[in-house]
């Protein structure tokens, strides 16, 4: 073992001393370093991971949409062609619009989606019914198990629907109607179970005073997080309908995922800052051991140890402590993320709630480790505990030999 190794090894051994304790401190303040920026990193990035998936799920993939005019005619010719295209697995002409919905003096303003009803459990991933069926026959709605919640209704009620015609028209009156309650659907998510509602696209069409026509076409894909494949698609829709607009679901929900990356990239560095602290506390406890070690260090340089040796007995000793501060981190992440919502919902029976689903619309918090956070949190923690073993190496190897043996 070479004897900077053995020395600095020897400095580490615990004993009743202020650098004892100050040495404990600061690997577990880099240790709290380290788990809080993997933790934080894996939940934000299990949070977009969720995220994505639900508006996969629910949402179109591309939508094509009139340049000018807001109605889209010979949408039936156009689907078809676009459902012979490879990898398209649905697509549904749609007429989507805002609404308002009453029922005994409650009134919601979801956005209705206008759809075969063939199409609906193709085209929208929500699984089986909360209640009834998704039977969209007939002057019939779907309710979201929020907006359902909200009115405080349940399959069998009417509830009547408001068409948006009746305030942008002046000239024509468009009476509401009133539509039966036949299912209740629910996807996970807080924000599509409480802002979305369906109906058949002819009763949306008579709703709107439209005779044909649709808003959008809605396509999805089987690969559509594959920027190849998804790329290819999109030059083929723009050959089949090169009048027509494309809104891709990165772009529909672009804010989402903008302020998700943000967030995530503001919380880790908030959390690095963590370890920067607890570094700190490293670089004091090799200032306090050069002080203890002045007369040590003089007897080394009066027999002929150089400046780079007396350096790197107190570097190895820094680096010593931030290696054993990142595999405590590394230990404790692991832990915490394993009993993740376990240690939720124990919080929650204590009363402290911390991950609220009408907040953040999931039913429990998402996790993934990803190793490059994992690289990134150590990396970071090795340069810094480097640089903060420099200044006390420094300071030793520059001391004077005479000066340090007298003192």
């Amino acid at each position: 073992m070479h004897f900077s190794t053995f020395l600095a090894l020897k400095y580490l051994k615990p004993k009743r001393s202020v650098a004892s304790v100050i040495t404990c401190v600061s690997v577990l303040g880099v240790m709290l370093g380290v788990a809080a920026v993997i933790i934080v990193r894996s939940v934000m990035t299990g949070f977009g991971d969720i995220w994505e998936e639900k508006i996969l799920d629910f949402k179109p993939h591309v939508s094509l949409v009139p340049q000018r005019a807001n109605v889209l005619i010979g949408e039936d010719v156009l689907a078809e062609k676009i459902r012979q295209l490879p990898g398209v697995t649905c697509v549904t002409p749609e007429v989507d619009t805002r609404v308002l919905l009453s029922y005994k003096g409650s009134v919601l303003a979801p956005v209705i989606l206008g759809v075969d009803g063939e199409d609906f459990s193709k085209a929208y991933k929500v699984g089986e019914p909360l209640a009834g069926t998704f039977d969209l026959e007939g002057d019939s709605i779907v309710l979201g198990r929020h907006v359902a919640r909200q009115l405080g209704v349940w399959v069998g009620d009417e509830v009547t629907v408001y068409s948006p015609k009746s305030l942008a028209s002046q000239d024509e009156v468009f009476l509401p109607v009133k539509w039966k309650v036949t299912g209740i659907f629910s996807c996970g998510q807080y924000e599509y179970d409480s802002g979305y509602v369906v109906a058949s696209l002819y009763n949306v069409r008579e709703l709107m005073g439209m005779e044909k026509g649709v808003f959008a076409i809605h396509v999805k894909t089987d690969r559509p997080t594959d920027p190849v494949a998804f790329g290819a698609l999109q030059n083929e829709l723009a050959r089949l309908a090169p009048r027509l607009n494309q809104i891709s679901w990165q772009e529909a929900d672009s804010e989402l995922f903008g302020a998700l990356a943000v967030e995530k990239n503001m919380t880790a560095i908030l959390m690095a800052l963590i370890s920067v602290v607890a570094l700190f506390c490293v670089m004091n406890t090799l200032l306090v051991l050069t002080v203890q070690k002045t007369p040590e260090i003089g007897l080394l340089k009066s027999l002929g140890f150089g400046k780079l040796q007396i350096m790197s007995v107190f570097m190895i000793h820094g680096l010593i402590q931030c290696t054993a501060g990142i595999v405590l981190g590394l230990l404790a992440s692991w832990a915490v993320l394993s009993n993740l919502q376990k240690l939720v919902e124990g919080l929650g029976r204590l009363g402290v709630e911390v991950f609220p689903a009408s907040v953040y619309g999931l039913e429990e918090i998402p996790h993934r480790i990803i190793a490059s956070d994992i690289f990134w949190a150590v990396a970071v923690v090795f340069v810094f505990g480097l640089l903060a073993s420099m200044i006390p190496a420094l300071l030793a190897a520059a001391k004077d030999p005479v000066k340090a043996l007298n003192e």
